[in-house]
């Protein structure tokens, strides 16, 4: 798998800027307005951290739970982006320049 995926999912994105609110989540969510989606974003982390505790305490299921609550909290992110008028290739640009970094060294 590549970063094409991300690419693919903000292009239907950015479409759904233009869809009918009624019947489309996304074009919903937009139409709600950041704090809304900020919400949704952090909702989903808040998912994803319980179920890496759940992981940690050894429950069958938490692994794949886990992983459906990382998606989702990567859809919800995306979306945000999307609504700020950001892009993956922005933030995976960030990415590449931190490689090899040492969080320890950057200063803030």
């Amino acid at each position: 798998m590549s970063d094409s995926i991300l690419r693919q999912l903000a292009e239907i994105l950015e479409d759904r800027k233009n869809a009918n609110p009624e019947s489309s989540y996304v074009a919903g969510l937009y139409q709600l307005g950041t704090a809304k989606i900020a919400q949704k974003v952090g909702e989903e982390a808040v998912e994803t951290v319980i179920e890496a505790m759940r992981i940690e305490a050894g429950h069958a299921d938490a692994k794949e739970r886990c992983t459906e609550e990382s998606a989702d909290l990567l859809f919800h992110l995306m979306v945000l982006w999307a609504h700020l008028g950001l892009t993956p290739d922005m933030i995976l640009g960030i990415l590449e320049q931190r490689l090899g970094t040492s969080g320890l060294s950057r200063t803030e």
